[in-house]
């Protein structure tokens, strides 16, 4: 888990937990793989949890899924997805509250592997504004 609130945290083992979130929070979360040689497998996946009864994508490892606003597969795309994170954090951001068209369109650029845009002060600021016009 990269980041997310969760509501609960329960430790299965050594290497597993069961995290529950309230309906509409974000949560980004890393899968990988390894074997003796490395690592194999590398996911990350950002998902808004929906209301109980809506619609909703599965994804791996998530009961029963969510929507999708990112999805990359493959260490070099990963760690562009980590470094974007970072630069929100250093903004002083937390990843959960960012608009999630932002991880949207950063999905689709590292899919076209194209630069993206870097998420800025302006842009939360009217993601904010046009929250608050919408509810």
């Amino acid at each position: 888990m990269r980041f997310g609130q969760p509501v609960s945290d329960k430790v299965l083992d050594k290497r597993r937990r069961l995290l529950a979130f309230t309906p509409d929070s974000v949560f980004g979360f890393i899968r990988w793989t390894a074997n003796d040689y490395g690592t194999v497998v590398s996911c990350f996946d950002i998902v808004r949890v929906v209301e109980p009864g809506a619609a909703f994508q599965t994804v791996p490892f998530v009961c029963p899924g969510g929507e999708l606003l990112l999805n990359v597969s493959g260490w070099p795309k990963v760690r562009r997805v980590l470094e974007e994170i970072d630069a929100i954090e250093e903004l002083g951001l937390h990843p959960t509250d960012i608009c999630p068209d932002h991880w949207r369109v950063l999905s689709g650029r590292i899919a076209a592997n194209v630069a993206s845009r870097p998420y800025t002060l302006a842009m939360h600021t009217a993601w904010l504004a046009r929250k608050r016009l919408l509810s």
